[in-house]
């Protein structure tokens, strides 16, 4: 199985934590050369320093915040200058907790750009340089809500699904290109998100963190919340040439929670 991506670069979104981190490292150790973004410029050097080198890669990072899309465009650009970029992985903080029906419709409309927006802008500024190499892999790092929507993230099931839709239309305007657009979907995953999240939901329902967190490891049938490294492996093979006729899917990575098909 060849998931060698010597001579590949990378660009890692929300690389400075959680599965961002652990698929930029995932990534440098399948060979590729890895541009870590996010805004905690602190986070990402110390990332970049502990990434290796052999072979000649120039690890780097790019802070950026990705509400700006002109800045974001700016600086994906500036990056171009190094050389062409033929992996994308698209991963950004989860909008904040709540209903949909009491989310204030700014809410969304950050949501969208922070995420639909934010991944068009940096497709738009690497597309010519995936299709001279007649190589690309867009990988999208949302959620098990696109299939099924999860209670109280009502701003995030929306804005995931749109990311999801997006990244089908694209699988087939871009396959002819050897350019696939595949997204992950994790489930509970071991993170500073998923801590927050259990917060919120103690909060609003008076029950303790610890019973938050038990009632959701009981939906899972493997008995455990996946390690980010788990979910960056299947990012890792989805970035590969193994993957190449792999395109337009939403892959689970929730240890069998998700009931549907």
């Amino acid at each position: 199985m060849n998931i060698d991506l010597q001579g590949k670069r990378a660009l890692v979104c929300g690389a400075s934590r959680g599965i961002g981190r652990a698929t930029a490292i995932a990534l440098a150790g399948a060979g590729a050369e890895v541009l870590a973004s996010a805004r905690d410029e602190e986070r990402l050097d110390e990332l970049v320093a502990s990434l290796p080198d052999s072979g000649g890669r120039r690890h780097a990072r790019m802070s950026v915040d990705f509400s700006d899309c002109e800045a974001l465009s700016a600086e994906t650009l500036r990056a171009l200058d190094d050389g062409a970029i033929h992996i994308v992985v698209n991963n950004s903080g989860g909008p904040p907790a709540g209903t949909a029906a009491e989310a204030p419709p700014e809410a969304f409309e950050a949501a969208f750009r922070q995420h639909l927006l934010a991944n068009q802008t940096i497709l738009q500024a690497v597309l010519p340089g995936m299709k001279s190499a007649g190589y690309g892999r867009l990988v999208n790092i949302i959620s098990t809500s696109v299939k099924e929507p999860i209670p109280g993230l009502g701003v995030s099931n929306t804005i995931r699904g749109a990311v999801a839709s997006w990244a089908k239309t694209l699988a087939r305007e871009l396959g002819p290109f050897g350019i696939t657009v595949n997204n992950v979907l994790p489930g509970f995953t071991a993170t500073e998100r998923l801590d927050y999240l259990f917060h919120q939901r103690a909060s609003a329902s008076g029950q303790s963190f610890e019973a938050i967190r038990d009632q959701a490891l009981a939906q899972v049938p493997a008995g455990r919340f996946a390690e980010p490294e788990e979910t960056a492996a299947a990012v890792t093979f989805l970035a590969s040439p193994a993957a190449a006729h792999i395109n337009g899917i939403n892959l689970p990575v929730d240890g069998g929670q998700m009931a549907s098909l």
